[in-house]
């Protein structure tokens, strides 16, 4: 492996909302996908780590941290952090291009990014542009609709959701569409509207490269509607077998479609009757990878650093079944 000085930055709990108000649960989610992969990076010998922390968070002993300055904001912290460093993985949301602009400036500071250039994120972190780019390779994804004229008056309940929201945030289950007309109306643009789709919630962990995915695990989402507004409150990692395949080629056919997805890349989606029908795409870590090492008994960043630097160990060895690992939620976690 080629050596690297990585910077590691996480935007919840490494200083993004300095100076705002710190949600607990999301610093719990943005601290566990941190430490799990800094843990793991710290195992691999040609890997020396960078990161930040945010002030009001325990430190992380025997790791570079650099933090937050009174009044710097998360984009002049990151260019900080970044100058110490030779590349970098970002973890942020997708809301308000956060993903991309962190992406965007470690390209223009001429270093690579492990992950997903930032037009690939720019579309991911779109649910309408995901299901369009999806559908148009033939994949199954839910009904996706940014216009309240364009609703069709199908029957039953529909999700209303932030195009580029991260997680469950802003997400409302509504009677039918005539309710969902009326949100998106009002919503500034900012809204999509999906036909609610029966089914099992579920999320598959990949590692991608130049057209082709390697799939790590299907995980069970285990999801709360109460009042209309939808909580993700466990996550069982390696839940859900696939010996026929089928998740593995869904996976391979979004690589396919999206053959700039780099990286670890989740996508959600309901395992139907019919099938699985894909939800949305995440261009970055999730808090899935939280358990992935547990659950497989490997080092997951090893094989993304593999595939990030061109070898083919990322798809090597066979996976076996391994265990399933519990991860409990809190309310305003990412996802």
């Amino acid at each position: 492996m080629t050596p690297i000085r990585l910077l590691v930055f996480e935007f919840a709990s490494g200083g993004g909302l300095a100076g705002q108000p710190l949600p607990p649960g999301l610093a719990r989610e943005g601290d566990l996908m941190l430490r799990a992969l800094l843990a793991d990076l710290a195992e691999l010998p040609e890997i020396t780590l960078v990161t930040t922390r945010d002030p009001r968070l325990p430190p992380l002993p025997g790791f570079e941290t650099v933090r937050p300055t009174p009044g710097e904001d998360a984009a002049g912290l990151y260019r900080r952090a970044l100058a110490r460093a030779s590349a970098a993985w970002p973890i942020a949301p997708e809301t308000d291009g956060m993903l991309e602009q962190f992406v965007r400036i470690t390209l223009e500071q001429g270093k690579p990014v492990v992950g997903c250039p930032p037009d690939v994120v720019r579309l991911a972190g779109s649910k309408l542009a995901t299901a369009r780019a999806l559908e148009a390779a033939g994949i199954p994804v839910a009904p996706t609709f940014d216009r309240a004229a364009d609703l069709p008056p199908l029957p039953g309940r529909w999700v209303v959701k932030p195009d580029d929201g991260a997680g469950a945030s802003d997400t409302v289950i509504v009677s039918d569409w005539r309710a969902a007309r009326a949100r998106l109306a009002a919503g500034g643009g900012r809204f999509v509207a999906q036909p609610w789709i029966p089914g099992r919630p579920l999320s598959l962990s990949l590692v991608c490269r130049q057209g082709r995915a390697r799939l790590l695990a299907c995980n069970r989402q285990w999801v709360r509607i109460e009042r209309g507004a939808v909580t993700l409150e466990r996550l069982s990692v390696n839940a859900e077998p696939d010996p026929e395949g089928v998740r593995a080629g869904l996976g391979a056919r979004i690589a396919a479609a999206l053959p700039g997805l780099a990286g670890y890349v989740g996508v959600d989606l309901v395992e139907t009757r019919g099938g699985p029908v894909v939800l949305e795409i995440n261009p970055r870590i999730t808090t899935s990878y939280c358990g992935l090492r547990e659950a497989l008994g490997l080092n997951p960043a090893a094989l993304v650093l593999a595939a990030f630097q061109g070898g083919e160990e990322w798809l090597e060895p066979e996976l076996g079944p391994g265990t399933t690992t519990e991860i409990v939620l809190e309310p305003d976690h990412v996802g």
